[in-house]
Order: C-alpha cells, then structure tokens, then sequence
C-alpha cells in the first residue's frame, strides 16, 4: 500500500513548481488513566462527536513509561478494557433507545423494521455480555440494516503502542502484553516512539531526514507503518492526479473501478466518465514525466471496467 503523503512528494519533486497536497491520517488518541488523583476518559461529548461523524475509526492506544498511575503500575490491558467498556455502553445506551424506537414500527409489517429489531436485540444482548458488536460478524444485510445507530464497537482496531527510545525496535514488556491480547482479536499493533516521529515530521531536507532515519536504523517513518496498516485495515488504496500546479492524492476503497473512483473529485467525473489516461506509478518516476512515459507507451487508455490499482496516476475524460 502507498504512503499517500509521501509519494505525492516524490511526484511533485518530478513535476517541478508543482505543489502536493499533504495526506494526513487523522486519529483520535484517548485514554483512561490516573495521574496525580484526576481521572482522564473518554468524554461524552467526544464519544458523540465519534458517533456522529465517524464510518471507520482506528482507535489508537498510547502507553507511556513515565505516567504516574492511581491504579498502580503500568498495565495496557487494563487500559483497553476500559476504554472498550465506555465505548460498549455507549453502543448499549444507542440500541435501547433505537429499540425502543423499533418497536413501536413493528406493526407496520415492514420487513426492514423487522430485520433491524432482530439484530438490534442480538446487538443487546452481546453487549451486556461486554463483547464487542464487531465479534458479531454480522453478514452485509445485518450490517447495513442497523448502520444508521453508528455502532462504535462494530469498528476495525488497530493498536498504537508509543514506547521508549529503547524499545522502539523490539517493543517492551507492556507492548508484548498488547500484541498477545491482540493477536486473540486478530488485530495488529503498531510500535512506536512518538517522540521521534515528532522528529521526522520536523525535517523539510529529504537528506537530513533520511540520515536521521539511518541513524535510528529506520527504513522509513513509523507513521508511514501506520498509515500502511490502516489502508490494509480499512481496505483503501490510492490513485493520483499529477499536473504543473498540483499533486494530489485520492483515497477510494480497493477494488474500485474507474468511473467510482473519478467521483472522489467530483460527481460529475462518474457521471460522464469517457475513458481515464493511466500511467502506474513506477512508470512515472522511472519516465520522470507524463510526456516520457506517452512517447514509450507507458500511458494507456482505459474505460469503464478498469480496476484502479493502488499508486496509479489518472486523468479523467469526461463529458456532462
């Protein structure tokens, strides 16, 4: 998968004097730990905002080595659970209310209603067992019949564990505790030391950057491992328009074809979609243009049925 933010740099150092527009992996960090006798949790305002503006959430779980906790030492599992619980009764308090709601539409005879009021109540009933909704596997159709109550624990989880210097290679014995309760859930865990990230993301130099990297022994950022795993996670990939003025990248979910994947622009793309121009990725920086990669037969002229691959450059034809 791509590292959108760092690839669309690559393409906009090729297309001199153009700009890229900066991918960002927007996540939500919360916890529920003590320090110093004042209890942090997941806020009811932020748990309705979650509700209210999120599809897919990545809960990302932060442990540091240097927190003085009430509860004692250190411990992620308990953590999590935590934070698992408020998320649980918030999803508990939705589906009361939504079937208490349902109930009432019951003698319409609607087969909808019906198919919703029978999931809601599985969906209760796993939660007071203080199981999460995404353990259900719903099929499709349930999914899509309860999808309007935004159910926070019918979400994909990826683990963040922020460690120590130190262990930003081989983790510790708090993140080891993380990936084996993860491994049970078939999640995965990200490590990392933010306090370097925040580093990296300081160099504007390519070269002081890389050196910095090679000093730390890192191939590449451990943000890009992140955003890596949430692409996969979530089953997204990433298509650019590349011009003079402009680089941009364009998420869309795996397995979209061409005229889907225009409509992230704009509606009207789909609407009248003709035929998009494709060069893959590794076509354009070997090429180092638009132009070269024409004239060695590298651009190609696609129609409806293309399956947009992950990293290709596009511009669409289109007519409204």
């Amino acid at each position: 998968t791509f590292s959108p933010d760092s690839f669309a740099g690559r393409l906009s150092c090729i297309l001199q004097g153009s700009s890229d527009t900066t991918f960002y992996v927007i996540a939500v960090y919360f916890g529920a730990v003590s320090i110093k006798n004042t209890r942090y949790t997941i806020g009811a305002m932020l748990l309705a905002d979650l509700v209210g503006i999120v599809t897919s959430i990545i809960l990302a779980y932060l442990f540091f080595g240097n927190i003085l906790r009430d509860e004692g030492p250190i411990n992620p599992i308990s953590d999590k659970e935590i934070i698992e619980t408020e998320l649980q009764l918030k999803d508990l308090d939705s589906v009361e209310r939504k079937i208490s709601r349902t109930e009432k539409m019951l003698k319409t005879g609607d087969a909808k209603v019906k198919l919703e009021y029978e999931v809601l109540l599985r969906c209760k009933a796993h939660l007071d067992k203080g199981k999460n909704i995404l353990s259900m596997n719903l099929s499709k159709d349930e999914k899509t019949a309860i999808a309007d109550n935004f159910l926070l624990t019918d979400k994909p989880v990826l683990y963040v564990a922020n460690v120590d210097e130190a262990s930003m290679h081989t983790g510790n014995k708090y993140s080891d505790a993380l990936v084996e309760t993860a491994k049970a859930e078939g999640a995965q865990v990200i490590i990392m030391t933010n306090a370097i990230e925040a580093q990296i993301a300081e160099f504007e130099n390519p070269e002081d950057k890389q050196m910095f990297m090679e000093e730390y022994k890192m191939d590449e950022p451990a943000l890009d491992r992140l955003i890596h795993s949430a692409y996969k996670l979530l089953d997204l990939s990433t298509y650019f328009t590349a011009g003079v003025q402009e680089v941009r990248a364009w998420t869309i979910h795996h397995g979209w074809k061409a005229p889907q994947a225009a409509s992230v622009i704009h509606t009207d793309f789909e609407k009248g979609f003709i035929k998009a121009e494709v060069i893959s990725y590794d076509d354009f920086i070997n090429y180092g243009s638009e132009a070269a990669a024409r004239e060695n037969g590298r651009l190609r002229i696609e129609g409806k049925e293309y399956l947009v691959h992950d990293g290709d450059v596009m511009h669409f034809r289109f007519n409204v």
